[in-house]
């Protein structure tokens, strides 16, 4: 399947440099690249993309408000400052994933892909400061969802909110990867959510992980 990619960013150099990274792959096209949110939601309307890469400061409407209007399609906020304001605002918004502009290119490619693949992948430099967002919070009790998932999507979700990968928690649990990536897709439809870095976020809101690592040892 080729991946549909709009890229939104003020900067021309910007969007140049990523639209080359993202068209040598054979698996990505980049269905067009516009400056700034207002035509963002236009050409999202225009080209249907799969993904939209998405610079958070930019003039008329900015991508936060941007991201609000593209309800639907996964969006992958980009900045170049490390602010808290625009990581929890971008996430609030709707974005699946959180890239800094200076990331390295397969980092870029690997967020486009994960996003394609309905995950979010975030920075690795902002993680930290996400995980002590959600750990703060004061636990409150999980609702009824929570009951619909089997014993084995609740095993997943646990770790998928540890930060483990497909891959890992395959390992982990002695299923195959498809396995978990079904399991994975069934728990976000069961509880509403969008991403994976959702379920991260909902753990720690309802304090699922406070009885220490779910991780198995075999």
């Amino acid at each position: 399947m080729t991946i549909r990619v709009l890229v939104v960013d003020d900067q021309q150099a910007v969007r140049s440099a990523l639209c080359l990274v993202l068209g040598s792959e054979p698996d990505i096209d980049v269905v067009g690249d516009v400056g700034d949110g207002a035509a963002a939601i236009v050409a999202a309307q225009e080209t249907g993309p799969d993904v939209v890469l998405m610079d958070i400061r930019m003039p008329r409407m900015d991508g936060i408000a941007a991201i609000r209007e593209l309800r639907g399609t996964a969006v992958i906020a980009l900045t170049t400052f490390d602010l808290d304001e625009y990581l929890f605002g971008a996430l609030a918004a709707g974005a699946v994933g959180f890239l800094l502009k200076d990331s390295p290119p397969q980092r870029v490619l690997d967020a486009v892909r994960a996003a394609a693949d309905g995950h979010g992948l975030i920075d690795p430099t902002v993680t930290p400061r996400l995980v002590a967002r959600f750990a703060a919070l004061s636990p409150r009790p999980a609702g009824q969802e929570l009951r619909r998932l089997t014993a084995r999507e609740h095993e997943v979700l646990l770790l998928v909110a540890e930060g483990l990968s497909n891959a890992e928690i395959a390992r982990d649990l002695w299923i195959e990867e498809g396995t978990v990536k079904t399991h994975v897709n069934r728990l976000l439809a069961k509880l509403g959510l969008r991403t994976r870095v959702h379920v991260v976020g909902y753990a720690y809101e309802h304090g699922l992980l406070a009885g220490g690592s779910a991780r198995r040892h075999r």
